[in-house]
Protein backbone atom coordinates (compact mmCIF):
# COMPACT_ATOMS: atom_id res chain seq x y z
CA UNK A 1 0.00 0.00 0.00
CA UNK A 2 1.38 3.40 -0.99
CA UNK A 3 0.23 6.75 0.29
CA UNK A 4 1.29 10.22 -0.79
CA UNK A 5 2.95 12.83 1.41
CA UNK A 6 -0.30 14.82 1.50
CA UNK A 7 -2.23 11.73 2.63
CA UNK A 8 0.41 11.01 5.27
CA UNK A 9 0.16 14.58 6.57
CA UNK A 10 -3.65 14.26 6.68
CA UNK A 11 -3.40 10.99 8.63
CA UNK A 12 -0.89 12.49 11.08
CA UNK A 13 -3.42 15.21 11.88
CA UNK A 14 -6.11 12.56 12.46
CA UNK A 15 -3.95 10.33 14.67
CA UNK A 16 -2.70 13.13 16.92
CA UNK A 17 -5.56 12.93 19.44
CA UNK A 18 -5.79 9.11 19.53
CA UNK A 19 -4.55 7.00 22.43
CA UNK A 20 -2.58 3.77 21.86
CA UNK A 21 -4.90 0.78 21.49
CA UNK A 22 -2.16 -1.89 21.48
CA UNK A 23 0.77 -2.27 23.87
CA UNK A 24 3.68 -4.49 22.88
CA UNK A 25 5.61 -5.61 25.95
CA UNK A 26 8.63 -7.72 26.73
CA UNK A 27 7.42 -10.71 24.69
CA UNK A 28 7.53 -8.62 21.52
CA UNK A 29 5.37 -9.21 18.48
CA UNK A 30 3.53 -12.46 19.17
CA UNK A 31 0.82 -14.13 17.13
CA UNK A 32 -1.85 -12.95 19.58
CA UNK A 33 -0.63 -9.35 19.37
CA UNK A 34 -0.68 -9.57 15.56
CA UNK A 35 -4.30 -10.78 15.67
CA UNK A 36 -5.23 -7.85 17.94
CA UNK A 37 -3.52 -5.39 15.59
CA UNK A 38 -5.41 -6.87 12.61
CA UNK A 39 -8.70 -6.55 14.50
CA UNK A 40 -7.97 -2.96 15.53
CA UNK A 41 -7.05 -2.01 11.95
CA UNK A 42 -10.27 -3.59 10.64
CA UNK A 43 -12.32 -1.52 13.10
CA UNK A 44 -10.43 1.78 13.05
CA UNK A 45 -8.10 1.84 10.00
CA UNK A 46 -5.75 4.22 11.87
CA UNK A 47 -4.25 3.15 15.21
CA UNK A 48 -1.44 3.89 17.62
CA UNK A 49 0.74 1.15 19.10
CA UNK A 50 2.95 1.63 22.14
CA UNK A 51 6.18 -0.37 22.10
CA UNK A 52 8.30 -1.37 25.08
CA UNK A 53 11.16 1.06 25.71
CA UNK A 54 14.55 -0.30 24.87
CA UNK A 55 16.81 -0.80 21.90
CA UNK A 56 15.96 1.53 19.00
CA UNK A 57 17.05 -1.01 16.38
CA UNK A 58 14.72 -3.65 17.88
CA UNK A 59 11.82 -1.15 17.91
CA UNK A 60 12.46 -0.28 14.25
CA UNK A 61 12.55 -3.98 13.32
CA UNK A 62 9.32 -4.61 15.24
CA UNK A 63 7.61 -1.72 13.43
CA UNK A 64 8.80 -3.05 10.07
CA UNK A 65 7.53 -6.55 10.96
CA UNK A 66 4.14 -5.15 12.03
CA UNK A 67 3.74 -3.27 8.76
CA UNK A 68 4.75 -6.26 6.64
CA UNK A 69 2.59 -8.75 8.57
CA UNK A 70 -0.53 -6.57 8.61
CA UNK A 71 -0.01 -4.97 5.16
CA UNK A 72 -0.21 -1.54 6.77
CA UNK A 73 1.72 1.71 6.38
CA UNK A 74 3.69 3.49 9.08
CA UNK A 75 2.40 7.02 9.39
CA UNK A 76 4.71 8.27 12.11
CA UNK A 77 6.86 7.17 15.04
CA UNK A 78 7.46 9.37 18.03
CA UNK A 79 9.55 7.73 20.74
CA UNK A 80 7.94 4.42 21.68
CA UNK A 81 4.64 5.10 19.90
CA UNK A 82 4.01 4.25 16.26
CA UNK A 83 0.95 5.12 14.19
CA UNK A 84 -0.10 2.80 11.37
CA UNK A 85 -2.83 2.86 8.74
CA UNK A 86 -4.52 0.21 6.63
CA UNK A 87 -7.55 0.94 4.48
CA UNK A 88 -10.58 -1.26 5.10
CA UNK A 89 -12.01 -1.97 1.65
CA UNK A 90 -15.28 -3.32 3.06
CA UNK A 91 -16.02 -0.28 5.24
CA UNK A 92 -13.97 2.84 4.50
CA UNK A 93 -13.98 5.12 7.55
CA UNK A 94 -11.28 7.60 6.62
CA UNK A 95 -11.55 9.29 3.25
CA UNK A 96 -8.04 10.21 2.13
CA UNK A 97 -7.37 13.31 0.05
CA UNK A 98 -6.10 12.76 -3.47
Amino acid sequence: MKITKAQQKFLRSKVHHLKPVIWIGQNGLTENVTVEIETALDHHELIKIKLQPGDKALRDKTIKDICQTTRSVKIQRIGNIVSIYRRNDKRVMIKLPK
